[in-house]
């Protein structure tokens, strides 16, 4: 297990550059274009050192130093410890692009449609192809109704704005993914989820009343307890 250990970190660790880069790229406010470039000089901007700083300025683009290289590893640490069939490649895709995901909603408030679409789309064709190598068919369907279930519970709140329109299509991936495992891991990842957003929202606002700051900024992101909800429900099943 420890060569596996291993080598699932270094993988991480491996990807991580790529992306930091996609993290510098979509972490933009609403309405603004994409980052294509380094603001500052022009250069540029697919790979990322983990300083986060531009090779061409050494300017700091994105995300803090060596925070993503951090959750990169241990997302593939996490992915290696749950292994155990076909479906942990649709696993895996789920873990990279949510370590974008995470630190994008994290940044800016918001869950880029076009990483959504990559998502679903991945997870949708990885888990086929991990069913018909298993001989099981029929867990698709399993897949698809937990899918509908949870984008249309995570879709209601939407309408009563108290997510914001990135966190539908996230479930729906997601639901996807944990309706291999059973509707019971699927709760359960939801269930995590709201917990941990709920305490999260719970440390930031004693932090500003013992600080004593202004009640700003207060709005939790969802999309990471989303992600974090759903890897925790897979390896507690």
């Amino acid at each position: 297990m420890v060569p596996v250990a291993v080598g699932a970190v270094l993988l991480g660790l491996l990807v991580a550059p790529l992306l930091r880069g996609l993290v510098a790229h979509f972490a933009v406010p609403e309405g603004e274009p994409w980052c294509a470039a380094c603001p500052f000089c022009g250069r540029a901007v697919r790979l990322l050192p983990p300083t986060g700083r531009c090779p061409g300025c050494r300017e700091r683009l994105g995300a803090g130093a060596w925070t993503v290289e951090a959750v990169a590893a241990a997302v593939a640490l996490a992915v290696a410890y749950a292994a155990d069939g076909a479906q942990t490649a649709a696993l895996a895709w789920a873990g990279a692009l949510g370590v974008v995901l995470g630190f994008v909603d994290g940044r800016v408030r918001r869950l880029p449609h076009r990483l959504n679409l990559a998502l679903v789309a991945g997870v949708a064709v990885l888990l086929t192809v991990a069913a018909l190598a298993e001989g099981r068919p029929g867990v698709l369907l399993r897949c698809l109704l937990v899918a509908l279930t949870v984008g249309a519970l995570l879709e209601l709140a939407v309408w009563a704005r108290a997510l914001g329109p990135g966190d539908s299509p996230l479930g729906l991936a997601l639901g996807g993914l944990l309706g291999w495992y059973g509707w019971w891991v699927a709760i359960g990842g939801l269930v995590a989820a709201v917990v941990l957003a709920g305490l999260w929202g719970t440390l930031r606002a004693a932090a500003l009343l013992v600080r004593r700051r202004p009640w700003r900024g207060l709005e939790v992101p969802v999309g990471p307890f989303l992600l974090l909800g759903a890897l925790t429900a897979v390896l507690a099943r």
